[in-house]
């Protein structure tokens, strides 16, 4: 009895363990049933390409080709011309007792700019007065002597000396009275103070003087005049553009105040000495200027090859901005349109656009782009 009653134990003991195993079992044989389905690729949606309802409804253009000549566009800013800088300079030392002009005023030619008191003008005042009185002593002694000669009181010879003396002091005498006119005086009018004017018309571009200044003979010039009807435009081109830029080539000039205005000069100059750390020359163009070119302004030069390129115009309004780039829409299959990238350039007569690159000639744009991207956006 006790042998049935512990094998019945062993039975009821092992039964929830085959359970267990049991449901073990039935897990592992579902993980293939129960797997995520397998993942479909749905392909990507390209954004350049728009499909509208009645692509009729926007007008075509066809790109055209346009021959022009290469362009080179660079900056500069205006300096005076250097051969047309005149120096305003004193033949008189002595200290300044008024000055009349400043930096900056445009002059004309013989106004007044400054007074310098110099004793220069004294010891040549003296000089002078000196050989006038040195002139008429010799002039009276010469009319006597040819009195005398002439009756025989002295020889030729002694009349020749007088003579001699007279030619001289005739010569001291002319002497000194320029001497007082290059200094800047009038020999008939006493006067200790130099009056310094304007040797030519310009505008003073530099100032070296103040008043109760010392001035120096011939030393730093009180101011200097410059001619400014023509000015330079220096600008730097780039070591690789210079094959592009030649002597006497034709420039169109923009200045910065002034973007409306342009301006036409000649390259009077390359420079042999290219900068060591940017690598570019400086290049020189000469231009009238008409009144508002001021020094140091900042401007555009473009400058034009000798050599035509093919580009691309359009009209304008089938190129459009957007995302600082320009865009244009080409027609595609499926009342479809491609956005295109493109590279725009001038603007030209009768409502054109030039297009540098992205677009070739006889392609089909829409001639009105904001129309189709606003009609895009709304949708």
């Amino acid at each position: 009895m006790k042998s049935q009653g512990l094998k019945i134990s062993l039975l009821l003991i092992s039964i929830p363990s085959l359970l267990t195993l049991g449901g073990c079992s039935r897990a592992h044989g579902d993980q293939a049933a129960e797997a995520p389905p397998p993942a479909q690729v749905v392909p990507g949606v390209d954004v350049s390409f728009l499909t509208v309802d009645h692509p009729e409804q926007y007008p075509l253009a066809a790109a055209i080709a346009r021959a022009t000549s290469s362009e080179l566009v660079v900056t500069g800013t205006v300096n005076p011309d250097i051969a047309r800088n005149v120096p305003v300079i004193s033949l008189a030392s002595g200290r300044v007792v008024g000055i009349y002009a400043r930096l900056g005023d445009t002059v004309q030619k013989g106004q007044l700019l400054l007074r310098v008191r110099s004793d220069d003008v004294s010891s040549g005042y003296s000089d002078y007065r000196k050989a006038v009185a040195d002139e008429v002593l010799a002039r009276a002694q010469l009319e006597r002597a040819n009195d005398l000669c002439a009756h025989g009181a002295i020889s030729k010879s002694d009349l020749e000396v007088v003579q001699d003396a007279e030619d001289k002091a005739k010569v001291d005498l002319e002497t000194t009275a320029e001497h007082l006119r290059l200094l800047g005086d009038d020999p008939n009018r006493l006067n200790n103070v130099v009056d310094i004017n304007a040797p030519v018309s310009g505008v003073i571009t530099d100032q070296q003087v103040t008043n109760a200044a010392g001035v120096q003979a011939l030393g730093t010039s009180p101011f200097t005049i410059s001619d400014l009807s023509y000015v330079w435009v220096v600008c730097d081109v780039y070591e690789n553009d210079l094959p592009n830029v030649h002597v006497d080539d034709a420039a169109e000039i923009t200045l910065n105040a002034y973007p409306d205005r342009m301006f036409t000069g000649h390259v009077s100059n390359i420079g042999a000495i290219l900068d060591p750390n940017i690598r570019t020359a400086k290049v020189r163009i000469e231009v009238q200027n008409p009144g508002m070119m001021r020094m140091g302004m900042f401007v555009t030069a473009k400058f034009h090859g000798r050599t035509k390129e093919m580009h691309t115009e359009v009209p304008a309004t089938a190129i459009m901005h957007l995302h600082d780039r320009d865009w244009v829409f080409v027609p595609a299959p499926d009342r479809r349109f491609r956005r295109v990238e493109i590279v725009s350039g001038d603007l030209l007569p009768n409502q054109m656009q030039e297009v540098k690159s992205g677009l070739e000639p006889g392609q089909q744009v829409v001639s009105n782009a904001i129309v189709l991207q606003n009609t895009i956006d709304i949708q």
